[in-house]
């Protein structure tokens, strides 16, 4: 599945309307994008803590289900803005190519 079609699926599952592209609801699919990573971290919280790192089945199974969330949310939000999923994800390995080649790839700052 490419990221495109990914994106086309998961917004079968959204409530979709004109509404969804307002600022409202792109503030909506951002707070989803935070709150699912948060769930995501509060998982691997417990793991480190509780379980001494030690990963078991049920924990990566729960793990994926969390980040599939985070996915769909960054995927509703994107469409919202116009943004295809398959050119989010190309710029951003360009982006990391160009800071590879340049040796920039640990540091502060956006633009490095």
């Amino acid at each position: 599945m490419t990221f495109d079609e990914y994106q086309k699926q998961a917004l079968t599952t959204a409530y979709t309307s004109e509404k969804n592209k307002t600022q409202m609801a792109q503030t909506i699919w951002a707070m989803g994008i935070v709150g699912e990573a948060g769930e995501v971290i509060e998982k691997w919280k417990k793991i480190v803590a509780y379980k001494d790192g030690k990963i078991s089945q049920e924990d990566l199974d729960e793990l994926a289900k969390e980040l599939g969330d985070v996915v769909w949310y960054i995927a509703v939000m994107a469409d919202s803005l116009g943004l295809s999923f398959e050119d989010i994800m190309q710029r951003n390995v360009e982006k990391l190519k160009s800071r590879q080649a340049r040796d920039k790839i640990k540091g502060a700052g956006d633009n490095r």
